[in-house]
């Protein structure tokens, strides 16, 4: 990551403030998300900026390696809505501000934090915000092994997911991620102990590990559970973030719900074909109908009455006696 070491130096005094979790108005840490891209390709990490009338400026940190990625200055992002700062582009979007990380290397593999600098007392402090995940995965061999790369449970089965990490039981810190349908941790573990569990699964997962196999196993599988768990490792902080190539998973019941709907669709189609064709019919035979019942002109014959009636004026003779 060459570009983070082309930063300003006046920049370089913001890696020495304490960084104070900001939080929701639910009181809790804001979420991580997860993005899983190959090298060469792009990642796009959306910061929420405050815009608190105190505020110095906006910067993006990577936390592992203690390094500042890009710095924006409030009256930059005032004056414009996009730029490129030290090979980095950026831009704003309503109340956003979006870094694009272009030509991922493996190295990239980091934990990135977005900050806000603000000016309490005319004295600076930073707010770290939401963190986001990246992981950059080879384009030859992935650097974890993990398996199956596919599994089609149905609802309520479970699936089994086997990762071989580098490290050993006792150091590193391991992750399970969703990385694509709803991006976060599934779970984390560091030294043997699980530290955090996502609330989505709950008491519905099963971990285990011998050696470098880990072997993590999700149970009671709903439809909502469908996307790419991908396993990642933390070594040490000096090496970047190790991951597999992740397991598709793809529960039975949101595929049978579709069919439903499609059955249902063309159930509704053929009915109003039929009422269609009814409506034909009635139409026709009551034309029909109306056709036999009309009443017919009858066929009048005139008779020529002049001469019956000539006839009979006819003066007769009357002979007297």
């Amino acid at each position: 990551m060459l570009w983070m070491l082309c930063l300003p130096n006046a920049s370089l005094f913001l890696l020495l403030l304490p960084c104070f979790p900001a939080q929701d108005g639910g009181g809790n840490e804001q979420p991580t998300d997860v993005i899983s891209a190959w090298e060469g390709e792009s990642a796009s990490i959306t910061c929420p900026m405050s815009g608190s009338q105190n505020q110095v400026g906006m910067h993006l940190r990577a936390i592992r390696q203690h390094l500042n990625v890009i710095y924006l200055p409030k009256e930059k992002s005032q004056k414009s809505d996009f730029g490129v700062e030290n090979g980095i582009q950026w831009s704003k979007e309503g109340d956003n501000l979006r870094i694009t990380l272009h030509r991922l290397q493996q190295s990239d593999s980091e934990i990135y934090v977005c900050s806000e600098i603000v000016k309490i007392n005319d004295y600076p402090k930073e707010l770290c915000g939401k963190r986001t995940m990246v992981l950059v995965k080879a384009k030859s061999n992935s650097t974890l092994k993990q398996s199956p790369l596919y599994a089609n449970p149905g609802r309520g089965q479970s699936v089994s997911i086997t990762c071989v990490l580098k490290s050993s039981p006792e150091a590193g810190k391991f992750y399970l991620l969703r990385a694509h349908v709803q991006p976060g941790r599934v779970l984390s573990v560091s030294n043997l102990n699980v530290s955090q569990v996502s609330p989505a699964f709950g008491n519905r997962w099963e971990y285990s590990r011998e050696g470098n196999r880990t072997v993590i196993t999700l149970h009671n599988l709903q439809e909502e559970d469908s996307d790419n768990y991908i396993c990642a490792e933390e070594v040490n902080a000096s090496s970047p973030l190790l991951s597999g190539s992740g397991t598709m998973v793809l529960v039975k019941g949101g595929e049978q719900v579709c069919e439903k709907s499609s059955w249902d669709l063309y159930a509704l189609i053929v009915v109003v074909a039929l009422l269609f064709c009814a409506l034909v019919c009635c139409t026709l035979y009551r034309v029909d109908v109306m056709k036999c019942f009309q009443k017919k002109k009858p066929n009048v014959v005139y008779e020529d009455m002049s001469y019956s009636s000539r006839r009979n004026t006819l003066v007769r003779n009357i002979n007297y006696s």
